[in-house]
């Protein structure tokens, strides 16, 4: 089966926006999505970006852009008044999910927790209800998250996407090749097909 590695941040409302159409994609193409969250900051950093947002033009461009991109894919988005937001607690608690198989469906309910119902994802509460949403255990994957094996594998997540030269996210690696944006996905459905 084919495999494509999607490098993801939930402070990311675009990452966000691509998380919508990753299920039908993977669908569509028979193909085995690997759900990563990373550090975006640390990716940032590593790659010597900045987020769009500390551009004034560029932010009033984002802000317009989303809700275009939220239109076009018809799923409901409303900008984060928590953003940019640290993470990396919920983040971890993805990655404690991944032997459960449902990380997936956890990472939806984070993202939508943050990008449409603008609540705060880093809190114990938000966490468990979105566990909880998820059909997993969230006492147990909350116990995991400040666990050194947990803390591990969202740093080799981060470290990976470095080392593979992603800059931003979401990002999506398909065999040797990058494909970083939302609006890039068509170009990875293309590769996908041949």
């Amino acid at each position: 089966m084919k495999t494509v590695d999607f490098y993801f941040d939930l402070s990311s409302p675009y990452s966000y926006l691509a998380a919508t159409q990753v299920p039908a994609l993977a669908s569509r193409h028979h193909v085995e999505v690997r759900w990563k969250p990373i550090v975006l900051a640390a990716v940032f950093k590593a790659a010597n970006n900045v987020m769009p947002a500390q551009s004034p033009p560029k932010a009033k461009y984002m802000f317009a852009d989303l809700t275009r991109w939220a239109e076009k894919y018809n799923v409901p988005f409303v900008m984060s008044s928590r953003f940019p937001m640290n993470t990396i607690k919920p983040e971890r608690l993805i990655v404690a999910a991944e032997p459960s198989g449902r990380a997936p469906e956890l990472a939806l309910e984070l993202f939508r927790a943050m990008w449409v119902e603008d609540r705060d994802i880093g809190t114990e509460l938000e966490m468990r209800a979105a566990a909880l949403s998820a059909g997993l255990d969230a006492a147990g994957l909350l116990a995991a998250i400040d666990t050194p094996a947990v803390k591990d594998g969202l740093r080799a997540n981060t470290d990976e996407a470095i080392a593979r030269e992603v800059f931003g996210a979401p990002t999506f690696a398909y065999k040797n090749e990058l494909y970083w944006g939302n609006d890039r996905m068509e170009f990875l459905e293309a590769a996908l097909r041949r």
